[in-house]
């Protein structure tokens, strides 16, 4: 797929941009090298300390249910009252890289622990903070969809190396949507944003994102970013490099 120099907004009728994060606006080796590792690091102690709050419980309860439906009987037996148990079945989750909401909603509260006490600190492209002021500059929406959960999105954008980016950001969305790889997922998101899924840009470095994007009307753009994974020679979608290639 070529690569645009370019992508005419105008010509798209585009009012909101919708971004991923992982190998969009944020290096795949900050997610798998250091959020990652510090969730499961600290994933026990944080369970000793907050296994009574209402917030932890509701998560756990989550767990449960997500256990009960689980297909792979490898997967590890899980017993809400154990906190051993818990913590395997988590890492097990982690280590099958699961979109478990019940998982991410963990590891963001994990996360903001670590971003609170100054441990984390998050890492966006140099490209990204100069492109979301540009973008509201121009009339635009900014949203965010990941995986990660809605705390887990606000935490990495409101501490990153280049300051809090927050205020550029209109609304985010998490796997309480819906998978990013349905349509359904993005005629949602578009709804939510007030406007025609046609009005929407949609950035990932997910073919398969992207797929059920455009089916859902949306335009789409493919990230290619350092460290994201090649993406397959026959998909359909303009590439791009920066957000520089994306004006205003």
């Amino acid at each position: 797929m070529q690569t645009t120099t370019t992508f005419e907004l105008s010509a798209h009728h585009t009012k909101a941009i919708l971004l991923d994060i992982e190998g969009t606006t944020t290096p795949i080796s900050f997610v798998y090298d250091v959020l990652f590792p510090f969730a499961r690091s600290h994933l026990r102690s944080f369970l000793e300390q907050e296994f009574h709050s209402a917030a932890v419980q509701s998560d756990l309860e989550l767990l449960k249910r997500e256990h009960e439906a689980e297909q792979v009987l490898s997967a590890p037996q899980l017993d809400p009252s154990s906190i051993m148990s818990i913590v395997s079945y988590v890492e097990w989750l982690m280590d099958q890289d699961r979109k478990s909401t019940a998982l991410k909603s963990l590891q963001g509260k994990i996360w903001e622990e670590g971003y609170r006490t100054g441990i984390l600190r998050s890492k966006v492209f140099p490209d990204v903070a100069p492109a979301f002021k540009r973008w509201r500059a121009g009339g635009l929406k900014v949203a965010i969809f990941s995986s990660g959960s809605i705390l887990a999105q606000k935490l990495l954008f409101r501490h990153t190396e280049h300051g809090d980016l927050t205020h550029f950001i209109a609304k985010y969305f998490d796997t309480t949507t819906g998978p990013k790889s349905e349509v359904q997922s993005y005629a949602k998101i578009a709804a939510a944003l007030k406007f025609k899924a046609t009005d929407v840009l949609f950035v990932s470095d997910v073919v398969a994102e992207l797929d059920a994007a455009g089916e859902s009307g949306m335009n789409t753009l493919l990230s290619v970013r350092p460290g994201n994974h090649p993406a397959p020679s026959d998909n359909k979608h303009t590439t791009i490099k920066t957000f520089n290639e994306i004006p205003p």
